[in-house]
């Protein structure tokens, strides 16, 4: 295993070019801001993002915190990456992440500004600075259980892609961290049953949904995420169990895909059969 980094000062782009920089350069992990990443999926860690302050998060991003450079050492020999992309502001801050993980010494050290224009540069810091959004290199659907409830990019197209489409090479989830100067993102219950009852509507056998309550499921102050449920009333002749099942499933994909936010049931009640005349 050997590791190799990506310098440049905060909102850059690092994270931005995250996943373009570790195809180009054969690495199959990533440590950004505290949390380790293979694959496209989150393995370990706790991300900065989520600290009240930045002095705390620069706490967290750098493993000083107590147990999280363990907790991510384990995972990464238990992984066994190939090659691991970490990404800093600073070639100091790389290397105290390298030593606080036990790595390898950084082979080779890639510089933002080789890879990014000025433009490039300044409009990723017109983000980070005026609008308070951060990139995490990961897909939308590895992040719930990490951001639930602070996910920005899962908002803007529900009606423009599909949820099933795969997310290309490069595709980005941005998160507004706790800290942010713009404040927290809150998604209410009442949008949630919006998507529930435009989900189920649109499938042709249903003609009705009703009483949709939506349930938080806590582990001490975190919410873990959602438990979903909804009586409906469907056509008469249709196969029930069949399509029951495609309506819990399309409605766990696009609320997940919208919120951010991971559904853990959906419970459907069929209330009435309705008969055509």
């Amino acid at each position: 295993m050997d590791v190799i980094a990506l310098v440049g000062p905060s909102g850059t782009g690092k994270s931005h070019r995250a996943l373009i920089v570790a195809h180009k350069n054969g690495a199959d992990a990533i440590i950004d801001d505290g949390i380790l990443i293979k694959d496209g999926k989150i393995l370990a860690g706790h991300s900065a993002k989520k600290e009240q302050s930045k002095i705390m998060a620069v706490r967290r991003a750098i493993f000083i915190l107590p147990g999280h450079a363990e907790e991510v050492r384990k995972a990464i020999e238990k992984s066994q990456p190939h090659r691991i992309l970490i990404l800093g502001t600073s070639e100091n801050m790389v290397q105290k992440i390298t030593r606080a993980l036990h790595l390898p010494p950084i082979a080779k050290i890639i510089r933002i500004e080789d890879i990014a224009t000025r433009s490039e540069m300044e409009k990723a810091r017109f983000y980070r600075v005026k609008q308070g959004k951060h990139i995490i290199p990961v897909p939308t659907i590895e992040l719930k259980p990490h951001f639930s409830g602070y996910l920005i990019d899962p908002l803007q197209s529900f009606f423009k892609r599909s949820s099933t489409r795969r997310r290309r090479l490069g595709e980005k989830s941005i998160v507004r961290p706790v800290f942010s100067y713009y404040g927290k993102l809150v998604i209410d219950d009442s949008a949630i049953k919006g998507i529930v009852r435009h989900v189920i509507l649109n499938e042709g056998p249903f003609s009705k949904v009703s009483d949709i309550e939506v349930k938080h499921l806590f582990a001490g102050d975190e919410d873990q995420g959602l438990r979903i449920s909804c009586n409906v009333v469907l056509t008469y002749g249709n196969h029930i169990p069949t399509l029951l099942k495609q309506a819990q499933e399309k409605v766990t994909s696009h609320v997940e895909f919208m919120t951010g936010m991971i559904v853990h049931e959906v419970d459907i009640v069929v209330k009435t059969l309705y008969v055509r005349a």
